[in-house]
């Protein structure tokens, strides 16, 4: 068989070098030149038969499927001025070849939401627009041969519950039902989502292209964009051969191009194209004689799609990091001009294996005339997931690239940026696919090496607590990381190493990863005990620090955030939120000196979180003057009950309770190095964060650790901090609270000051939620388990029905049981009510508790302070 597809592929490669048109199914394939009409007569006229706009409200470049689709929902959303750009025709760059597979499935959270709304208004958008979309939705199935693929099933499943995605594990009867086609001798369950499918590409963008004109868009094609000019209030000139355009803003749409247009301003935006191949066969007698269409499977282990077309089949491979192709030459000189509706060379020997796999599932294959192979560009990012949003560093400027699943992600991200961009905000929490989750440290060769990973990896098992190594390290390292990194399994945070856990001796080392305790369990029980009765250190490096200071830094600070401002050398904990209410960050805030802040906040929303600061900065106007010193500052983190002993043998400052209260902060030395240091600890227990330059942390760490020899001194990670935050009830940013969720649901009113005289964002609305009452609320649950414990979006039960979902989880190493915080209906948050959590397809019995676990050493501190008053 194998000498007879590369007799094909051979003949194939012949007829895509003569052809510079090729259409990838025969029943859509159109000449060039009637192709060409075909655009003429939807627009009428050529760009310049059109009026021309001077103005535009927001510009949106690139005609693919996601471009359009943003076009189309800004303008039903009743933006007047909505303009976009297309330097060739529509669909051309990966819109025109791609496969077109639609599905509910995703193992993000609200991802799902993303294909949920795409997949309903493809249902729709033939009726609303007039314009055919060829949508097919036989459902698909994801086939499990493996224990840990079932599990892995499982695992989704829960995560799925307490959304309206319609998702069914099924066991093997039920997968051969769906499709009689497949050899069953491997299957052991399958994922089965119906409504799943697929859509015609080319006519689903000619169906949005066509809405977004009838709610009074303009698309001008061909329009090159050929320059982009910021101006002094923050808008953009864009430049065509056409003419200028004048644009509050602009949205970089331009899939493979989205390089070339990002250095317009100065950007070099992580996306690399991706050769990607698929196959089509002749038809298949046994295919034919099916009285309904197949679902789509999506073979996992054989790492390959398989659908039906027509009376065919279409299938298409993810091969491995050895045999895929990077068409890196585009990324080190730019696209070919001209290059939109070519295809690159297909290589079926780069897929055989893969082809294998699909005969030996679907033995019907091994039969079949292939009459096509497609091999296009798609666009990865290191992580597989889309930048979608504004981008920081300039304003105005917004990112929706990058996309490997354009198709499935058209329409619920067009929505999602239509409402983002419309009303101030994002809909619903997205930072995945925030584009500022990238910066200077996403280099050409970590791109590359991640990019080749991620499609490698497409269809592996994904575990919890997931760890990649391509590419790292990457610049971003501490000071402390050449001293660290053989002794501690290694997480990767924004570009930084950070150790999650360390080894001893006897210890099964390396990444184990597991949907239930694996090894690092026993080890990260044996740092909590650490910290709890001794004292540890922390590398806190990753987290993301900001310099605020100017005549108006109290003022800008006062209106971001809900909480007072801490008076000078004092610290506390400060939330951003949202015009409606909701959190968008969480920030530790230190007033240094008068007028002069310093901001910490966690590593994964380092430059989401300074894109908002430096947004109101410039929107009202505030002399201010903010430095990002991420990568010029290393934290140590020193917690335990002997952590004030051990910092005492190396200063001169009084250590004490009463010199050094909880959250202030005070300059000092320690072995002879200038620092600051913030007495605070995210373990809860007593604890300080030392704050230094960069080049004087591993002289720092290595006194520390000398000093504290007899009181058990040792390393702790960011695994251990995790459980021990939960015990003492500390919300996390990006769980408990995020922009899915407001402050006083997720139990945060202490930190949010109502009635402090700045109008802050957000407060007017908070005011309306509090008049109105919550309808749910964060709750503290602990359960008992066996080798399994809560990790976060899982789903909770009562009597049969889904009522809420877990935000994180752990193992309380202190108090011996499992616990998790959860979203529950205000009835049922009640201390002493049971609930059921769902764990790998069990549920298990839950409890709302008071919080916290354990108390926190102030708090401890001062109930002991009261006691001996009292006694």
């Amino acid at each position: 068989m194998s000498a007879i597809l590369k007799a094909i592929n051979i003949q194939l490669r012949r007829n895509i070098n003569a052809h510079s048109c090729l259409w990838r199914l025969p029943q859509r394939t159109i000449s060039c030149t009637s192709q060409k009409r075909a655009e003429e007569g939807d627009h009428g006229a050529t760009v310049l038969g059109k009026r021309w706009k001077d103005t535009a409200e927001t510009v949106v470049i690139g005609g693919g499927c996601v471009g359009v689709s943003l076009a189309y929902h800004l303008a039903k959303a009743g933006m007047k001025d909505v303009v976009l750009l297309e330097k060739s025709e529509l669909t051309a760059g990966s819109t025109w070849h791609a496969a077109g597979l639609t599905t509910y499935y995703h193992p993000g959270i609200n991802l799902k939401k993303i294909h949920y709304y795409s997949i309903k208004l493809y249902e729709k958008l033939e009726e609303e627009t007039g314009q055919a979309v060829g949508f097919h939705q036989p459902g698909s199935v994801r086939i499990a041969s493996t224990a840990a693929r079932v599990d892995e099933m499982k695992y989704q499943m829960t995560r799925t519950h307490w959304h309206p995605t319609p998702q069914f594990l099924i066991g093997p009867e039920k997968v051969h039902e769906l499709f009689p086609l497949l050899n069953m001798n491997k299957v052991l369950a399958g994922l089965y989502n119906p409504g799943d499918g697929h859509i015609d590409p080319y006519s689903l963008t000619m169906a949005l292209a066509a809405g977004a004109r009838m709610y009074g868009a303009q698309i001008y094609n061909p329009a090159p964009v050929t320059a982009l000019t910021p101006t002094s209030d923050g808008k953009w000139d864009v430049q065509t051969p056409h003419g200028t355009i004048r644009a509050n803003r602009i949205v970089n749409a331009t899939g493979f191009w989205a390089r070339e247009v990002g250095k317009m301003i100065g950007f070099e935006h992580p996306t690399i194209p991706v050769h990607h191949q698929y196959v089509v066969t002749a038809t298949v007698p046994e295919v034919k004689a099916l009285k309904t269409e197949l679902p789509v499977i999506r073979d996992l282990e054989g790492s390959y799609y398989l659908r039906q077309e027509r009376d065919g089949l279409l299938f298409g491979p993810y091969e491995k990091e050895d045999k895929m192709v990077l068409q890196d030459s585009w990324v080190r000189d730019g696209v070919p001009p001209g290059f939109g509706k070519e295809l690159f060379e297909s290589d079926l020997d780069r897929i055989m294996e893969h082809v294998e796999f699909a005969m030996e599932m679907v033995p019907v294959l091994k039969n079949a005339d292939i009459i096509n192979i497609v091999s296009g560009p798609i666009t990865y990012t290191p992580d597989l997931l889309p930048m979608v949003g504004p981008h920081q560093g300039v304003r105005n400027y917004w990112t929706a690239i990058g996309f490997g699943y354009g198709v499935i992600h058209a329409g619920g991200m067009g929505k999602f940026l239509s409402d983002w961009i419309m009303n101030g905000e994002p809909p619903f929490d997205l930072i995945e696919c925030d584009p500022n989750r990238y910066s200077k440290w996403t280099t050409v060769p970590f791109m590359c090496a991640k990019a080749r990973e991620s499609y490698g990896f497409n269809n592996v098992v994904g575990y919890p607590k997931e760890e990649r190594f391509a590419g790292r390290p990457t610049h971003r390292v501490s000071g402390v990381y050449d001293l660290l990194k053989s002794k501690a399994s290694m997480g990767f945070h924004a570009g930084w190493e950070q150790p999650h856990w360390f080894y001893k001796p006897g210890d099964n080392v390396g990444y184990k990863p597991s949907f239930r305790r694996t090894n690092w369990f026993e080890p990260v029980g044996r740092e909590c005990k650490l910290v709890m009765e001794k004292v540890g250190v922390i590398d806190l490096t990753p987290f993301g620090k900001f310099m605020v200071k100017g005549k108006d830094s109290v003022k800008l600070l006062d209106r971001l955030f809900a909480n007072v401002m801490p008076k000078v050398g004092l610290t506390n904990i400060s939330h951003m939120l949202t015009p409606t209410g909701r959190v968008y960050a969480e920030v530790t805030v230190t007033q240094l000196a008068p007028g002069e802040f310093l901001l910490i906040t966690g590593s994964g929303s380092e430059l989401h979180d300074l894109r908002w600061i430096e947004r109101e900065a410039a929107e009202g106007g505030y002399d201010v003057d903010i430095t990002n010193v991420t990568e010029d500052i290393g934290v140590l983190g020193v917690a335990g009950p002997s952590s004030r002993k051990v910092l005492q043998k190396l200063t001169d400052e009084d250590m004490s309770d009463a010199a050094f209260k909880f959250l202030h902060c005070k300059s000092i030395k320690v072995a002879g190095v200038p620092l600051r240091a913030i007495r605070i600890s995210y373990t809860g227990e007593l604890g300080w964060e030392l704050y230094m330059d960069m080049k004087d942390m591993a002289a720092v760490y290595q006194a520390i650790m000398e000093a504290g020899q007899k009181e058990g001194i040792d390393n702790f990670g960011t695994y251990a901090m995790a459980s021990l935050r939960l015990e003492k009830g500390f919300r996390g940013w990006g769980a408990e609270m995020n922009c899915d969720t407001n402050p006083l649901e997720a139990g945060l009113d202490y930190f949010i000051k109502l009635n402090k005289p700045a109008d802050f964002i957000g407060k007017k609305a908070l005011q309306e939620i509090k008049a109105n009452g919550l309808k749910r609320k964060l709750a503290y649950l602990t359960m008992d388990t066996e080798d399994i414990d809560p990790e976060g979006n899982e789903t909770i039960w009562h009597k049969g029905k889904v009522v809420g979902n877990t935000t994180s989880g752990a193992y309380s190493y202190t108090t011996q049981q499992s616990l998790a915080f959860g979203y529950l209906p205000v009835e049922l948050a009640s201390v002493g009510q049971k609930v059921e959590v769902e764990l790998l397809g069990r549920k298990y019995t839950a409890m709302v508790v008071q919080e916290p676990l354990v108390l926190t050493e102030p708090t401890r501190t001062r109930l002991q302070k009261k006691a001996k008053r009292t006694s």
